[in-house]
């Protein structure tokens, strides 16, 4: 059984950073990626991480500001996030799937398979 669980959101001002953290257990086999949703929103793809290569994939709006990072130990997935902006501001949701990895799983518009329950980040300006 797939679960996963974020935590680490809050609210921070504009250039600030947060740590997000996503415990996931049975996901073997499967590719994990961050993703956001803001109210009235699409959801989006941040960020994901391939463990086989340790390749990273990051949307054009979070290149160089986040980091996506996986502790295999731990079997926990990060998400650093730097210089934040109130356009930011969004549910953060940690999500995995054995059919989509790298950019496909990204901007994948088909139904992931498993999803944490997310957490609220809130950047102030």
């Amino acid at each position: 059984q797939v679960q996963l669980e974020e935590s680490g959101g809050g609210p921070v001002q504009a250039g600030g950073s947060l740590r997000l953290s996503c415990v996931h257990s049975g996901t073997s086999g499967n590719c994990v990626a961050w993703f956001r949703q803001a109210p009235g929103k699409k959801r989006e793809g941040v960020a994901a991480f391939y463990s086989t290569s340790g390749s990273t994939y990051y949307d054009d709006s979070v290149k160089g500001r986040f980091t996506i990072s996986q502790d295999n130990a731990k079997n926990t997935l990060y998400l650093q996030m730097n210089s934040l902006k109130p356009e930011d501001t969004a549910t953060y949701y940690c999500a995995a799937d054995r059919r989509f990895c790298g950019w496909t799983l990204l901007y994948q518009n088909r139904e992931i398979n498993y999803w944490g329950q997310g957490t609220q980040v809130t950047v102030s300006s």
